[in-house]
């Protein structure tokens, strides 16, 4: 009988499939289930985007592009950070087009690791940073921020660095932040780049969900910190577009011309057809997701009050469109029982925050990515819920 499994790479035997992917397929067959789970926008795609992967097809454009990404998306793409987030990128050196900011994730940390580095992820975050540092044989150092308002500081930035001097490669800052919905301010990301700048390490700057910010404009750490950021960005939330597997990695030339090395071994180039369309939403469709913004925002406001009348107390959210709500103390506190029970007696499905790394027990995460009705009926289940549980 063949073992060839136990020849498999070793550091996979680190790391499992989404417990989020598992526990949000488990639940999905329970009968009238209210589904608060995945970050999947419950928008369509803008019709001149669809239009734009159309007339592609149509007009043949169905070969290998140039792996970096088409010139036209690459230069729309640079046109788009200027003008939103004041970031000067060249489009032919400093831009490469990705299937997805999660590729993005996976080749920037390949391209950066040496067995044996570690990179500082402030937790809770999304969990995906983790087995990209795991399978380039680097180790995630976690910060827990839950004690300070879900936010990196400066203060336990420097003391993350100073304990791993000799190994830190990289630290991975993921704002308006999955599954807390909290964001940085100007003055906040300042302070880390200030402590950053003492170093020669990479800032893995994730923002992805930069045009759904609230209350204020969303300020990018490429225009901080460009010479030691490398910036993660896309099509995917902005403009409703996550099956189109869009993303952009965008830093210092010389830094983005190794990355791209990997990228290239990992997936040759991105779909032809869903570059042309990404390129009309970056070219004619800069302020697509404004009405997608507004309705999120409505969401949001509606859930915090909701959720506030059944006892949660919730992160500040400021951006993304997820609630990190922690667990009413009268409640069972561990995070998957406690959604495993909402789910079956409630049919109401959240997110356990154990998933999002240290901090997050105790928590759930919560998706307003979902229509009003489904809220509404998902916060008078909550409601019913805890007085009956609590």
């Amino acid at each position: 009988m063949s073992h060839l499994e136990n020849r498999m790479k070793t550091s996979l035997a680190q790391i499992q499939p989404s417990d989020i992917l598992a526990f949000n397929q488990e639940i999905s067959t329970i009968d009238g289930i209210v589904k608060l789970t995945l970050g999947e926008p419950d928008f369509n795609t803008p019709e001149h985007v669809k239009q734009a992967a159309i007339d592609s097809i149509n007009q043949n454009e169905s070969h290998y592009t140039d792996s970096r990404g088409t010139a036209g998306l690459r230069r729309a793409a640079a046109s788009f950070l200027a003008t939103k987030y004041h970031l000067d990128y060249d489009p032919d050196s400093q831009i490469l087009v990705t299937v997805g900011a999660s590729e993005g994730i996976y080749s920037s940390l390949t391209a950066m690791l040496n067995p044996g580095d570690t990179v500082i992820i402030p937790t809770p975050i999304f969990p995906q940073y983790i087995p990209a540092t795991l399978l380039s044989g680097g180790k995630p150092i976690f910060v827990d921020t839950s004690a300070d308002g879900f936010i990196l500081t400066p203060e336990k930035l420097q003391a993350a660095i100073e304990a791993n001097r000799d190994t830190v490669k990289a630290v991975v800052l993921n704002f308006p932040t999955n599954p807390t919905g909290v964001t940085y301010s100007r003055a906040e990301l300042t302070a880390l780049a200030e402590v950053l700048k003492q170093y020669d390490i990479f800032v893995l700057a994730d923002e992805i969900y930069s045009e759904l910010t609230y209350e204020s404009a969303h300020v990018s750490m490429g225009e901080i910190l460009p010479e030691q950021t490398v910036l993660l960005n896309g099509v995917s939330k902005s403009h409703a577009m996550t099956g189109w597997r869009i993303g952009l990695i965008c830093g210092p030339q010389a830094v983005i011309r190794e990355i791209a090395k990997v990228h290239q071994t990992a997936v040759t180039a991105t779909t032809a057809n869903a570059q042309a369309a990404a390129e009309e939403a970056f070219a004619h469709g800069q302020n697509d997701g404004v009405e997608m913004r507004a309705v999120y925002q409505n969401r949001r406001d509606f859930l915090l009050a909701g959720l506030a009348d059944a006892g949660f107390q919730c992160a500040s959210p400021k951006g993304a469109f997820y609630l990190f709500a922690k667990i009413p103390a009268s409640l069972e506190q561990d995070s998957l029982k406690f959604c495993y029970d909402l789910a079956n007696t409630a049919k109401v499905a959240l997110i356990p925050g154990a998933s999002f790394g240290p901090g997050g027990e105790g928590y759930v995460r919560i998706s307003y990515a979902a229509s009003m009705v489904d809220l509404q009926t998902a916060v008078d289940r909550i409601k019913q819920y805890v007085a009956q549980k609590g």
